[in-house]
């Protein structure tokens, strides 16, 4: 059986060691309408059902395999083992409930690098199965006899990016027509704008403010920490209380009137602080109170 290098082994039990061996002559993607990380789907594999993929794709591009891939997962229908010993390499990938949403960026390189893998390990030819039994690159609801069901796996959208960038994304890299990205970063959010912003405002990971009503200087009770959805709200309050503050006080100052004083008056206050230089310190000790008392008013 083949281990791709670039997943994480997760070695399902029995069906590893029970299920028959095939030569893989295809690849096939799935969703499984679900925004479960590759641990989640193994879980699903071993303990909820009697079918499974060779491998699972989280939305952040982490991915697991379960099954060798000369050994048959029953994921895909007739593709899963035909007579003559061939079959189909599947891939279940997250995600939404709808299965309604494209692959992130972090999802596609990771299926185009497999897909090479697969290509260069097993001699998958780089076309898209013109039939059921076909050798080639393919998605699940793309012939009947792979989806029984007949259910849109893997969703319109993913069909797109399959057609546009997947499959030629893995042409032009086992080609060396394209060089491949140098870094790939992990997207902010998933497809529905919300997946890892939404785990990073939930987190409650951030030490409290010890000036919090509900603070505890204990680690294992709560208000010790934060999450981060508390963290911003409570930055935008302080902000927003901060800025009423300063116009309020911005209002009051230009509120007060402007100091009337003659020449004269100037000119004696000028002496009178020359020759008494400490004075100078008490005239400005009275004007802030003075200035306090007024915009405390």
């Amino acid at each position: 059986m083949a281990w791709y290098p670039g997943a994480v082994k997760m070695e399902l039990q029995p069906e590893s060691d029970s299920q028959p061996a095939i030569k893989p002559t295809q690849f096939i993607l799935h969703s499984i309408v679900a925004p479960w990380t590759p641990q989640r789907t193994y879980e699903y594999w071993r303990d909820s059902t009697n079918l499974e993929s060779h491998f699972g794709l989280g939305y952040d591009g982490t991915l697991g395999q379960y099954i060798g891939t000369e050994t048959r997962a029953d994921a895909t229908g007739a593709a899963n083992r035909r007579a003559d010993g061939t079959g189909a390499v599947s891939l279940e990938s997250a995600s939404n409930l709808q299965a309604s949403d494209p692959w992130t960026a972090a999802q596609v390189e990771t299926l185009i690098k497999l897909g090479v893998w697969l290509h260069e390990k097993h001699g998958i030819p780089l076309r898209i199965c013109r039939n059921a039994s076909d050798p080639g690159f393919g998605y699940h609801r793309l012939f009947t006899a792979w989806n029984p069901d007949g259910h849109s796996c893997p969703g319109d959208a993913r069909v797109k990016q399959f057609k546009e960038v997947v499959f030629p994304g893995i042409v032009a890299r086992a080609t060396g027509t394209t060089p491949p990205p140098e870094e790939t970063h992990m997207p902010l959010t998933n497809a529905d704008g919300d997946l890892v912003l939404d785990r990073f405002l939930a987190a409650d990971k951030f030490d409290a403010p010890a000036d919090a009503t509900d603070y505890s200087d204990d680690p294992s009770k709560p208000g010790h920490y934060w999450s981060g959805r508390t963290v911003f709200r409570d930055l935008v309050t302080r902000v927003r209380n901060l800025t009423k503050s300063t116009d309020s006080l911005h209002s009051k100052i230009d509120a007060l009137p402007v100091l009337a004083m003659t020449d004269a008056q100037i000119a004696a206050l000028a002496s009178a602080v020359a020759a008494n230089p400490a004075l100078a310190e008490q005239i400005a000790e009275k004007v802030a109170v003075k200035l306090a008392e007024r915009l405390a008013d």
